[in-house]
């Protein structure tokens, strides 16, 4: 499967990216009034602005970043759910979805999809916990938004 996303340092980013995402924060936090005040702040034109706004994501903003949906493997015994849901609320992620399959050959697929606003961790970091959990096959992050 095709991954869309790439983790980067800014360092090798044209610094206009990191200036979407200052004009992204001005306006959410009020600071700025619309993205013409933004954009003078930011000393980027609004052309670049709409240009990129909907692609460019820090994975630390909690205010961007609000959703994400996780495809796990479980084995199929009592309480190995339970465990995952405990690990994620413990995590500060919210419960929004639950799908799960059948159980074939002592497995069952489960795709979740996460509110991740308050997340008290990375995703990443979230994930390796619930890949540490035992009955948890595998776990893995389809796509965040």
């Amino acid at each position: 499967m095709k991954n869309d996303y790439l983790i980067v340092s800014t360092r090798i980013l044209p610094a206009c990216y990191e200036k979407v995402l200052e004009t992204r924060r001005l306006l959410e936090s009020g600071a700025a009034k619309d993205v013409s005040a933004a954009v003078k702040q930011t000393g980027i034109s609004r052309s670049t602005y709409y240009k990129y706004k909907d692609d460019i994501f820090s994975p630390d903003a909690g205010g961007v970043i609000r959703k994400a949906v996780l495809s796990l493997l479980l084995t199929h015994e009592v309480g190995v759910l339970s465990a995952v849901l405990g690990e994620l609320s413990t995590a500060g992620a919210s419960v929004l979805t639950i799908s799960q399959s059948l159980p074939i050959r002592g497995s069952a697929s489960v795709m979740l999809t996460l509110d991740i606003a308050r997340l008290t961790c990375t995703i990443e970091q979230a994930i390796g916990r619930l890949r540490a959990v035992e009955g948890v096959d595998a776990a893995t992050l389809m796509t965040v938004e």
